[in-house]
């Protein structure tokens, strides 16, 4: 199920600050803090509650592990940073099966486009390779995150009925 469209405003801004201070953090940094990856996971499990721990949650908790399975074995052969993986896995688990693998993709192209800027930086510096290569992916994570959960929000609003949901017996009929 993919949380973010059953999630009331406030938790979705909540799941935006998080993803901009992890990034702000990696790019001052190069760590992710667990508080912050915390937030992102209370987050999820907010919004299950706020859906009732109903539907087919069992496809976020499967994305949530795959991505910490195969991150630990990035992390152990130094590709990422441990708390870019414990990040993404938490970003993976506000997503179901279908929105998987445009999660990934956004990050994986975002992350490109990271690199890009800190190889063009690192060149501009007049810095080898081995001095400066450490990449703040957590950025890359942060805007590919956006990129969908923001799209996929946003068109959540158009269908439950913005701003307010109808409470029954409470809304006056809609003109």
């Amino acid at each position: 199920m993919n949380l973010i469209i059953f999630a009331p405003m406030w938790l979705a801004g909540l799941l935006l600050l998080a993803l901009l201070a992890a990034a702000a953090e990696d790019i001052w940094r190069l760590r992710i803090s667990n508080v912050t990856v915390l937030v992102v996971i209370a987050g999820a499990i907010a919004a299950m509650a706020f859906e009732g721990f109903r539907g087919p949650l069992w496809q976020n908790a499967v994305i949530f592990a795959v991505i910490m399975f195969i991150g630990t074995f990035a992390f152990s052969a130094n590709l990422l940073g441990g708390g870019d993986v414990k990040l993404l896995a938490a970003t993976g688990l506000w997503v179901n099966f279908a929105a998987a693998l445009a999660l990934i993709a956004s990050i994986f192209i975002a992350g490109g486009a990271v690199a890009l800027v800190y190889i063009a930086k690192r060149k501009l510096q007049g810095k080898r390779r081995s001095e400066a290569n450490r990449i703040p992916y957590g950025v890359a994570i942060a805007v590919g995150a956006l990129l969908v959960l923001g799209s996929q929000y946003s068109h959540s609003l158009t269908v439950k009925g913005y701003p307010l949901p109808p409470i029954k017996g409470v809304n006056l009929p809609r003109s």
